[in-house]
């Protein structure tokens, strides 16, 4: 490739690095060789160096199984019989139906605390890292859940879903950044994605507790869901306890020794002679330095300055796009098909086949990702789904009653769900965690769940609406609001969403900094090095010269 498709670090910005590094020669020559031994690693060669650090990632992602259930609860719960008794209202008819204005708040609730959490947790996880947070976060949990297990009325069930959604937020986004900062390049995207793949097995198990009790008549119909929520955190919390601190965290804190210990926690060594975790450190410490000569700042403001506004757009309307791409046809699934016509039972057996084919998606991500790249997933994964949405609207058109099209809608949303779990879903963490400097990292992706969480809100109030008999009442006609939305995502997605695939941090640092183009990421070669070598350079000629001067003046007196 020409070098016209190539780009270098900017030479101001390497003069304040070495400025700023008395080793900058020996900083950038482990850096380097880091670098390029990442960049070569095979997947399976990251795998058998970092089988501890997968495992970690894993541990902490679990949190996320949580949330998935608990958000899955919140709306599939109101279709169940004994919950529409006791916090609904009598129909004309004489059956009991949540009012969509409470579906809304009791959804949304859950969304204001995530929100609070979620600015929260960007403080905080930053000055007192990862594990301190989340253990916090599910002590909080843990105590939370008993208001929700003796809500008396529909009130206090809002109260404690406002306030569990707090620790809630904090799952949203440190489970991802975590897998982000104790993974090589190429376990980034499993790893990742992984947490996507944690809120569908979350889902799944709910959707199957709900089938399980559905049929219940009495108030335990609604409380042991929520008290099984109690067998999460105490495991979690003992696990996370000797869970290894984020090795980029304690480098933005300046802790090398300590850094040095994490990543030799994290990999194996023994099972590559040529891993060298004192060039890993240099790596992380050159893309520390290389964001501080930009831009020194870490705060939420700092989100917005420079380069870092196109970074925090780009992860922000990423997960937007999930938010608005029509999955809220899945999060109401059970309540849409009994309100199509399918008995209970029926209905949470769909939403369990629905959220099992989900999983089969995050895995078909999995080995697409390698090879279309994030980018590509995401444009052709919205295409399908909007394809799909409007086959669902057209579906909607036909008579009220007739069994086959309700089945057929049924179907179409099933494989929407594979579509969206095997795109949009999953490749979405992936790419909120890796568009983010490493510095603002943490704060990013904070403002960029908060964007989606504010989606959502906006969301869950129209979709009960959109689907309540005794609201709006669209039914399946509401794919074609969805629809409209999904091609809006789709046209930002593609001039402004740029590909990352197998970029290391630092030369993501350098292609948002030289404004390269989003269509032009995946073909611009980065010459992430050749900058500081030739700054390196001058650097040491300069002393060489001061030392004969010296030398000379010396001979001279």
């Amino acid at each position: 490739m020409s070098r016209n498709n190539s780009i270098a670090v900017d030479g101001e910005q390497q003069r304040r690095m070495s400025m700023n590094n008395a080793d900058i020669a020996q900083l950038t020559q482990d850096a380097t060789r880091a670098t390029k031994a990442e960049q070569k690693m095979t997947l399976m060669e990251g795998i058998r160096l970092y089988p501890k650090a997968i495992a970690w990632s894993v541990l902490l992602s679990g949190a996320i199984i949580m949330e998935g259930y608990d958000i899955n609860l919140i709306a599939n719960l109101q279709a169940v019989p004994a919950f529409k008794r006791k916090f609904g209202v009598q129909l004309p008819d004489g059956t009991y139906q949540v009012t969509a204005a409470w579906q809304a708040g009791l959804t949304n609730g859950a969304y204001v605390g995530e929100i609070l959490g979620l600015m929260v947790n960007g403080i905080i996880a930053e000055r007192y890292g990862f594990k301190k947070t989340m253990i916090g976060a599910l002590s909080a949990v843990t105590a939370l859940i008993f208001i929700l297990f003796f809500a008396q009325n529909i009130e206090m069930l809002l109260v404690g879903l406002i306030l569990i959604g707090i620790p809630w937020g904090v799952f949203q986004t440190l489970t991802t950044t975590y897998a982000a900062e104790v993974t090589p390049v190429p376990l980034r995207p499993i790893l990742t994605t992984y947490v996507n793949l944690c809120w569908v097995f979350g889902q799944f198990i709910a959707s199957g507790v709900l089938k399980g009790i559905s049929e219940r008549p009495d108030q335990w119909a609604y409380r042991i869901p929520y008290a099984i929520q109690w067998i999460y955190p105490v495991p979690l919390i003992i696990g996370i306890a000797f869970a290894p601190e984020s090795p980029w965290w304690l480098v933005r804190k300046e802790r090398y020794d300590d850094a040095k210990k994490v990543v030799l926690r994290l990999a194996s060594p023994e099972k590559n002679p040529d891993f060298n975790a004192d060039e890993t450190i240099a790596m992380y410490k050159h893309t520390n330095e290389m964001e501080k000569a930009i831009s020194d700042g870490t705060s939420y403001w700092d989100c917005f300055k420079g380069t870092d506004l196109r970074r925090t757009e780009i992860a922000a309307m990423t997960w937007f796009t999930q938010a608005w791409c029509g999955s809220s046809f899945m999060g109401f699934s059970t309540y849409f098909f009994e309100n199509a016509g399918l008995d209970t039972s029926n209905a949470f057996s769909m939403s369990l086949g629905i959220y099992a084919i989900g999983a089969i998606g995050v895995f078909v991500s999995w080995w697409l990702m390698p090879r279309v790249g994030r980018r590509t997933l995401y444009v052709w994964g919205l295409v399908i789904m909007l394809a799909i949405l409007l086959i669902i609207g057209f579906l909607g058109i036909a008579p009220e009653g007739n069994a086959s099209v309700q089945w057929a809608i049924g179907a179409m949303l099933i494989i929407f769900t594979f579509v969206y779990d095997a795109s949009v879903g999953p490749v979405c963490y992936c790419l909120v965690a890796e568009i983010p400097s490493s510095r603002l990292r943490q704060k990013t992706v904070v403002l960029a769940r908060n964007w989606y969480n504010i989606g959502s809100i906006i969301g869950n109030i129209m979709t009960p609406r959109m689907l309540n008999p005794s609201a709006w009442n669209w039914g399946a006609k509401s794919a074609f609001f969805w629809a409209g939305t999904c091609f809006l995502c789709l046209v930002w997605t593609y001039f402004r969403l740029p590909e990352p695939k197998g970029r290391t941090y630092g030369e993501l640092d350098i292609l948002f900094g030289q404004r390269v183009s989003a269509r032009k990421f995946k073909e611009t070669v980065v010459r992430e090095f050749e900058e500081d070598e030739s700054v390196v350079e001058k650097k040491l000629e300069g002393e060489k010269t001061t030392h004969l001067e010296e030398i000379n003046s010396k001979q001279s007196m």
